[in-house]
C-alpha cells in the first residue's frame, strides 16, 4: 500500500479542498445546489481519488485513480472560471486558487505518466 500523505499531489489536492470550502461559503445561496456543490464535489474528488488509488493492489488501479483525479481537477479549473466571469469570486481570490489548481494538475499529470513508465 502506498502512503498518500508524502505525494506532493496529494498535499496540494488537499489544500486546494480546503480552499474552495473556504471560497464557496460566500457564493451566492442560489448556488448551493449548482456550482457550489459542484465544485466541493470535483475538489474533494481530486484528493479522494488519490487516497482510494493509493490504496489499491496494482499499478493499473493506481493509474485509473490518478486518471479520475487528474480529471477532477480539470474539471474544478472550469468552474473556478465560471465562478469568476459571473462575479463569485473577486480576482485576489481566483488566481491563486487557480494557479495552485494548475499546479496540482501538473503534479498529477506527472505522477500519473511516471506510473505509466
Amino acid at each position: 500500500m502506498r502512503d498518500h500523505t508524502k505525494l506532493r499531489a496529494f498535499k496540494l489536492a488537499d489544500g486546494l479542498a480546503l480552499e474552495v470550502y473556504k471560497l464557496t461559503k460566500s457564493f451566492p445561496r442560489e448556488e448551493q445546489f449548482g456550482l457550489t456543490s459542484q465544485m466541493r464535489r470535483a475538489a474533494l474528488s481530486v484528493a479522494s481519488n488519490i487516497v482510494e488509488g493509493c490504496a489499491r493492489r496494482t499499478a493499473v488501479e493506481y493509474a485509473r485513480f490518478l486518471d479520475m483525479a487528474y480529471g477532477s481537477c480539470r474539471e474544478l479549473g472550469y468552474q473556478l472560471s465560471v465562478a469568476y466571469r459571473l462575479g463569485y469570486i473577486r480576482a485576489d481570490k481566483h488566481n491563486p486558487l487557480h494557479n495552485l489548481c494548475e499546479e496540482t494538475s501538473k503534479v498529477l499529470n506527472g505522477l500519473r505518466l511516471s506510473i505509466r513508465l
